[in-house]
């Protein structure tokens, strides 16, 4: 084991689950016919706790609930259509090639892989190509509504990283359709009794027994009631921790506290400094400011982004003329112009911004100019593909879009890195599986737009499903020993009541905000070796200090909103520190993880496969130096190459 200053390295990890000698077209068909299967009877016997009601975990209880497991559900919101997944705006990816331009499975997995700047697994990315065109099906079949042509067939768009059109969509509310059909599929299985579902219940412990996952611990956020709930495994399908920056696209309960408590009992945690910043948001307009507010990136299919040639301009968009505006996207990047990948578009943004070219208060913003559009196809027939998106904008910046370019800035919305998963989707907890934007699995170091619904639905109907079966079957539940339960139960209550008996003088949202400000700097579009090292140091203070001095006031006895985001910042202070230091041992840029050490002679990212081809899976070690393990990632189908969109 080799020593450093921030963390040591461990013993090698790897996914023993994918048929390794098996074709990569043909993994999913051999581990679904290698997997033990529970019959009908038995499955009425077994009982998974799913912790999360989004796309992943909505369609995750549906289906399970359907094939006949016992099924006991969680979700903090106060109900399951409140899940973030309902905020997703521009579409779903399939590989359905409707548009015969010559999409494929194969073109789709190409991209994703290339598009998570090759750090991402073959095996899971193909899987999650195959699945796909399924998705759409089963869908359409629940009656999400997806926008459709003249004739009567769906209809797509182009998403960025990709040169075909294979996003599906329902106008700008994507997320809401398909959430409403899992949530439906899901209500059902609530009313035949096969699912028993909690609202405001928040997980904020994991069961353990025998070296396995076997329940969690919850508090009713109404009541105050702290509760154990047992089973035969436990499913995390909780989001990703955009959050931990305070100011993302997130919905403000968004939060890392589920994932993080199970990384405490020995889950790893993978690529955490993996953070995807969304090229097209609203810009930040103050510090009264509690979240962002995420514009589609299906707008980049007919918005052009400009800034003025010259810094300091200035004047307002329809006073400066085509020649002197630098549509460039469009010059940088020929091929791909407009829908380069996210963290391509945003990087470009900053860039330009930095030079003194950006627009708006504080010139932090980018036009994003549907002038041309309208031009060429008319108002209507832009109002029928975005024009809730539109009023949205006007509403939040009393500015009409249709008459003047939207101003845009990039942001914290998606992140990549999340709990360690086999190709089961089982973490290094035997019987917890953890599905959706919570693991680390398919998107490497950047994830393509329209993905994400993608990977979550997929998790959900069809790939836990069958995984999930396997460990059941192998694995016969004993009772869980109720003095093990309480041991559990009994830390919960005791990190309430510290919170409670601190009575410090800072408020627990004046401290998230200044982690936020500590990532956003030094963690965030850009990261350098000093720039890290200083944030580790900050946040560690800042830390101390929280534990010293934080206020929270009311009890634990009843609806008390501040103890809430007290355990959740107190998570944040945690994984802020184990980002930064993931992000300083990755010494190459690479998709969302930008190290301004290591760029080419253009200002490209410049990753270093010979030393960082893996994907690095941290051990808890109780507040000690985290233990990096290496999970190598071999490129048999899609040889690592510079990545180009020129």
């Amino acid at each position: 084991m080799s020593e450093t200053e921030y963390f040591s390295v461990g013993e090698p990890i790897a996914d023993t689950k994918a048929p390794a000698a098996t074709p990569v077209e043909n993994r999913w068909t051999q581990r679904k016919f290698d997997v033990k299967l529970v019959n009908p009877a038995n499955k009425r016997k077994k009982t998974v706790i799913i912790v999360g009601t989004g796309l992943a975990g909505g369609s995750a209880g549906a289906t399970l609930g359907e094939l006949g497991y016992k099924v006991i559900q969680f979700c903090f919101q106060d109900s399951p259509r409140r899940a973030h997944s309902i905020a997703a705006q521009g579409g779903i990816n399939a590989a359905k090639n409707y548009r015969n331009d010559g999409d494929s499975v194969y073109r789709l997995f190409y991209d994703t892989v290339k598009g998570g700047d090759f750090r991402a697994r073959e095996s899971n990315v193909h899987r999650l190509a195959e699945i796909s065109t399924q998705i759409i099906d089963q869908c359409v079949a629940q009656g999400v509504p997806f926008a459709r042509e003249y004739g009567g067939l769906l209809d797509n768009r182009s998403f960025g990283g990709a040169q075909v059109s294979r996003t599906f969509y329902a106008r700008g509310q994507t997320g809401q359709q398909l959430l409403l059909g899992a949530y439906q599929a899901l209500m059902r299985q609530v009313d035949l009794g096969n699912v028993e579902l909690h609202a405001r219940h928040e997980m904020l412990d994991l069961i353990m027994h025998e070296g396995k996952a076997r329940g969690v611990v919850v508090r009713n956020l109404i009541t105050g009631e702290i509760k154990s709930y047992t089973a035969d495994a436990v499913v995390l399908a909780t989001g990703g921790y955009g959050n931990v920056y305070f100011l993302s696209t997130n919905a403000m309960g968004s939060n890392v506290t589920a994932a993080w408590r199970a990384h405490k009992k020995g889950a790893l945690f993978a690529n955490p400094c993996y953070t995807q910043i969304h090229p097209t948001c609203i810009p930040v307009s103050g510090d009264h400011q509690s979240k962002l507010t995420l514009m589609s990136e299906s707008l980049r299919n007919d918005g052009r982004v400009w800034v003025p040639k010259k810094g300091g301009d200035t004047r307002k968009a329809a006073d400066i003329p085509e020649d002197e505006r630098d549509y460039y996207l469009e010059r940088i990047y020929p091929a791909f112009g407009n829908l380069v990948p996210r963290d391509i578009a945003s990087r470009a943004a900053k860039n330009v911004c930095d030079e003194g070219r950006g627009v708006g208060p504080g010139g932090l913003g980018v036009y994003l100019d549907f002038a041309d559009a309208i031009k060429r196809l008319g108002r209507k027939a832009v109002e029928a593909k975005y024009d809730n998106l539109f009023q949205m904008y006007e509403r939040i910046t009393g500015e009409n879009p249709y008459e003047q370019p939207m101003r845009i800035y990039p942001a914290v919305h998606y992140t990549m890195g999340g709990l360690w998963v086999d190709y089961d989707l089982e973490s290094t907890i035997p019987g917890m599986f953890v599905l959706g934007e919570a693991n680390f699995s398919d998107h490497g170091a950047n994830r393509l737009g329209a993905s994400a619904l993608m990977q979550g639905l997929a998790d959900g109907y069809f790939v836990i499903p069958q995984t999930i079966g396997d460990y059941l079957a192998k694995n016969p539940a004993t009772p869980v020993p109720d003095e093990t339960v309480q041991e559990v139960e009994d830390g919960v209550k005791a990190q309430v009541e510290k919170f409670l008996s601190i009575k410090g003088e800072r408020t627990v949202d004046s401290y998230h905000r200044e982690l936020g400000q500590i990532m956003w700097e030094y963690c965030g579009m850009e990261r350098t070796d000093e720039g890290l090292r200083k944030a580790i140091d900050m946040i560690r203070e800042l830390r101390e200090d929280f534990w010293k001095n934080v206020t929270v006031p009311g009890s634990g006895d009843d609806l008390n909103q501040s103890l809430e985001k007290a355990g959740r910042v107190a998570d944040f202070l945690e994984l802020g520190e184990l980002m930064c230091i993931d992000a300083l041992h990755r010494t190459e840029s690479c998709g969302g993880h930008f190290r301004a050490e290591s760029q080419d002679e253009e200002g490209e990212a410049k990753r270093d496969d010979d030393a960082f081809s893996y994907a690095a899976a941290w051990e808890w070690t109780g507040g000690d130096k985290p233990v990096l393990h290496k999970e190598d990632l071999l490129f048999e189908y899609v040889k690592p190459s510079t990545r180009s969109y020129k």
